[in-house]
């Protein structure tokens, strides 16, 4: 894996990439920054990014009080309702690594400082 240059060099975001890669694979060919997003960016979806989020929760003691799984991933399986999209849920927010980073920091998901 390529790490942008201007990552941090901090305890916490090279075990955060070491649990991103893991978990979900880093891509070897694409540099990997703050900005790439998890789920657009690397594919992650489903129940990848679920199992992602747990063991983010479980490593790090994250607290997810405020965080919405559908407005950043596409659900595991097949989902009916997914042919007709409601309204306001055709595109999923981007959830890149550096919201990662300051959440673990923090010790919480605040969806709106985040995407800020």
């Amino acid at each position: 894996m390529k790490l942008a240059a201007n990552l941090p060099d901090t305890l916490t975001l090279r075990e955060l990439m070491q649990v991103l890669h893991e978990e979900i694979g880093l891509p070897e060919h694409k540099t990997v920054s703050l900005q790439t997003a998890i789920n657009l960016d690397l594919g992650c979806n489903g129940s990848d990014a679920q199992h992602l989020m747990e063991t983010l929760e479980q490593h790090f003691g994250l607290e997810l009080a405020d965080y919405d799984a559908y407005r950043y991933f596409q659900p595991a399986g097949n989902d009916p309702h997914l042919k007709r999209k409601a309204k306001g849920r055709e595109g999923k927010v981007p959830l890149t690594i550096g919201m990662l980073y300051q959440a673990i920091n923090a010790g919480t998901w605040d969806t709106q400082a985040l995407e800020e």
